[in-house]
């Protein structure tokens, strides 16, 4: 199949704003709690929806009383919390256009997202952010109002916004409609100055509005989630609408490491994450059963979940036997996964990257069905999407309401609907470059099968050809590396090289329980790991597992490790965790020198080499 398009299901009418989302759920019941606040560890407070929409009411009376007009640009830039939801909602009910900014960006990366859209004001979400923007400011003359979260800045704004009439609100509120500009997100860059994508009221809308009707049994009230994915990111920002609009229950955790108290406290129904937390909950859990020494129970605990949900994809299900050994593995080990989930977790929303066939045979058996999905921040978020009764594991999903996907005669992802982006702002050249009519070329690669499901196989500009002329595509080989616990990113080289190569980080966090799990007692260093033969082998054994499902010409024959870990702190990763791997090639050249060099490098190996 080359192409396959799903018309909405849900129409709506051109003067709709994304506002109309929460006032419709309000009318519907403005009892529903909607947002719940931590108010101190594993101690949260619910918003109803009626109470939510008087404090957006107050706060967006208060941007028009400060001189915010429909239209204008505002920057946001905090951790995920509740404000940040607040304040994005504030600001559409005063017409306004909101940009997010990454709360890790540099100051450098603050002056071009605030300078290219024109912005006129800004939040932020305390004194030590508000003191990088102020020292671009000098360079931002049209940011001439700003506001931070912590404090009593928003409470102002509330009581400026008191002589402002309900009518007057009105006005402003209506002054959007379905084709209007909502937000400019920029990209997070993995190439070049990000460009600001100029996203639509409609985008926002039309996907809340049919992926609840087809998705009736994840997003619906009485739902609840923890988010905790940078909201400066379109697929955090668009399920924050969502659920909004859906009446899902939405707790609000600005630190990632933080998760797993606050998913016991709050006991969400359904995750939204990208894969690698999901390798991390799985690698964690490992690691912890062969520090308890019930590493053998564990293993076959997850080969009998893997092989159980398997069977349910085939005719005749799982046998008799497997299912028996499931149901015994869900008192002894699943169980113990889904309480520290929080207990009442059913499904999640995964995206940014494939999570892998097997980690997805895995969460299905354990009780935690994840549904993969694709899109890009030019697309407001999702455009595919697989379905709790309509799933195929390894597949990105079937097309949403709304959405197109064609498969090109290279074999790039065209993509088309209500939801893709108007254009880039003040970029006339990269809108006209990435569409082909109204089809948006997006530089992945992928394969929709017989039934209309997605497989994302590669990126079009990363794709490497060896000196061979063999075509890699460097994800396939990357995505199960990082699933090994020792594994944080990989890198696989290779274009106009004799051969493949990786250059791989270790997992810093997981390292010392890897190492007591594997009989070394005495702590060491990342230097020392680097060398030592039991991780040499440990990761030569991971790579040649990976190989097995490739032929000679595409597999990995050397790698070397990393002497730090890829992080967004070190520049070689977006805030979105993709690789910048222009980046990691010129700051780790040496290593890629010396891996092809003809005379032996003791930091390069072969694979093989080391035998446990």
């Amino acid at each position: 199949m080359k192409t396959n398009e799903v018309p909405l299901l849900v129409v709506s009418s051109p003067e709709t704003n994304i506002t109309d989302l929460l006032i419709d759920r309000v009318k519907d019941n403005p009892a529903l709690p909607l947002m719940s606040k931590q108010v101190q560890p594993g101690i949260w407070e619910s918003v109803t929806a009626g109470d939510y929409l008087e404090e957006v009411r107050a706060l967006a009376k208060g941007f028009i009383a400060a001189g915010i007009e429909a239209g204008q640009r505002v920057g946001i830039m905090s951790h995920t919390r509740y404000e940040w939801a607040l304040t994005d909602f504030a600001l559409w009910f005063a017409g306004a256009v909101s940009v997010p900014i990454y709360e890790s960006s540099a100051p450098s990366q603050i002056e071009w997202i605030l300078g290219d859209s024109g912005a006129s004001a800004a939040l932020f979400e305390n004194d030590t952010l508000l003191e990088l923007f102020k020292s671009v400011k000098g360079n931002l003359p049209k940011v001439t109002k700003h506001w931070v979260f912590e404090g009593t800045d928003l409470g102002d704004l509330v009581k400026l916004g008191a002589k402002i009439s309900d009518d007057e609100l009105e006005t402003r509120r209506k002054s959007s409609g379905l084709k209007d500009l909502a937000t400019i997100i920029y990209t997070s860059g993995t190439t070049g100055r990000p460009k600001g994508c100029e996203l639509i009221h409609q985008g926002f809308v039309d996907l809340s509005r049919n992926a609840q009707a087809v998705l009736p049994q994840v997003v619906c009230p009485g739902g609840s989630t923890v988010l905790f994915l940078p909201m400066a990111h379109v697929f955090a920002r668009f399920v924050s609408v969502l659920c909004a609009s859906a009446g899902v229950l939405v707790g609000h955790q600005p630190d990632a490491k933080n998760v797993a108290p606050a998913m016991q406290s709050f006991h969400p129904t359904f995750l939204l994450a990208v894969p690698r937390v999901f390798e991390k909950v799985y690698n964690s859990a490992e690691q912890r059963a062969e520090g308890a020494g019930k590493g053998k129970i564990f293993h076959t605990a997850a080969e009998t979940a893997i092989a159980w949900s398997m069977a349910l994809d085939t005719k005749k299900g799982p046998s008799i036997g497997l299912s028996i050994r499931h149901k015994l593995f869900d008192v002894l080990v699943y169980k113990k996964l889904r309480a520290a989930m929080g207990g009442q977790v059913k499904y999640a929303i995964s995206g940014g990257g494939p999570l892998g066939a097997r980690l997805g045979h895995f969460y299905r058996a354990i009780g935690l069905i994840v549904l993969e999905g694709y899109g890009l921040t030019e697309t407001t978020a999702p455009v595919t999407i697989g379905r709790p009764d309509n799933l195929k594991i390894g597949k990105v999903g079937f097309p949403l309401p709304g959405c197109g996907v064609h498969i090109a005669d290279d074999g790039e992802i065209w993509l088309r609907g209500t939801n893709v982006l108007k254009g880039y702002w003040n970029n006339v050249d990269a809108t006209k470059s990435t569409f082909d009519g109204d089809w948006f070329k997006t530089g992945d690669i992928g394969e929709l099968d017989e039934d209309g499901f997605l497989a994302i196989t590669g990126r079009k500009k990363e794709l490497i050809i060896t000196a061979g002329g063999k075509n890699v595509a460097p994800a396939l080989l990357e995505d199960p590396l990082r699933a090994n616990p020792l594994v944080s990113q990989a890198v696989v080289i290779g274009d106009a090289k004799p051969f493949v190569s990786v250059l791989v980080s270790l997992d810093e966090e997981m390292l010392p329980i890897w190492l007591e799990n594997n009989g070394i007692k005495e702590k060491l260093s990342l230097d020392e790991a680097r060398a030592n033969t039991v991780v040499l082998a440990e990761i030569s054994k991971a790579i040649q597992n990976v190989n097995s499902h490739f032929s000679t010409a595409e597999s990995i024959r050397k790698f070397a490790i990393l002497p730090h870990d890829l992080t967004e702190k070190s520049g070689h990763l977006t805030p979105s965790l993709k690789i910048k791997r222009s980046v990691v090639v010129e700051d780790f050249g040496h290593l890629i020198d010396d891996i092809y060099a003809d005379s032996a490098k003791s930091t390069c190996h072969n694979i093989g080499d080391y035998k446990i």
